[in-house]
């Protein structure tokens, strides 16, 4: 279950490097591929409602029955989600306006992104430095199987659908470099 989380971390991260590299582009005053920047926008959407606000649940709940100071890393990471999930619902509505061909200045799409990206690479960081931890000390093996059994599929399907329908989003996907350890 933990390796599982780890993956999809790993994942994340890279989705979060492609995203980057497209600001990187917007910083040197190009035009980024907007409908890639959608499709990787649709998809972490996507991942967070199907996964990871199940996950934040399911696990907070089991951790508060042995650890009940795990309430308020719970509470603080179920906030640090809806304040991600609003910046990048309105990053999803820049691109639909920027793929219409509206008037969206750049340099606050670009501070937006980059926003975003901070406040999720924080959130990652969170789950992987405070969560995973609690979960690994005070979840036995019954309990993750029990977790794992309960959450919908990990990323990996999602990423196998993207690789076939948008070939260049797979390929910057796979070139982006390792993420943490």
């Amino acid at each position: 279950m933990l390796t599982q989380l780890r993956q999809d971390h790993a994942n994340m991260a890279r989705l979060l490097h492609v995203l980057a590299l497209k600001h990187k582009t917007l910083d040197h005053g190009e035009r980024p591929d907007f409908q890639l920047i959608r499709e990787v926008v649709d998809f972490i959407l996507d991942y967070m409602t199907g996964f990871t606000v199940p996950l934040e649940r399911i696990s907070s709940q089991q951790l508060l029955t042995k650890v009940p100071e795990a309430s308020e890393l719970g509470a603080r990471l179920a906030e640090d989600y809806v304040a991600l999930n609003e910046r990048l619902a309105c990053l999803s509505q820049d691109i639909d306006m920027i793929l219409m061909d509206a008037v969206v200045p750049m340099d606050r799409f670009a501070n937006d992104l980059q926003a975003y990206l901070e406040a999720h690479r924080a959130y990652l960081r969170a789950e992987r430095e405070e969560l995973f931890p609690l979960m690994r000390e005070h979840l036995d093996e019954d309990e993750l199987q029990l977790l794992a059994d309960t959450l919908p599929e990990g990323a990996q399907a999602e990423l196998e659908r993207l690789q076939e329908a948008y070939p260049e989003l797979y390929a910057e996907f796979r070139d982006a470099p390792p993420p943490f350890a």
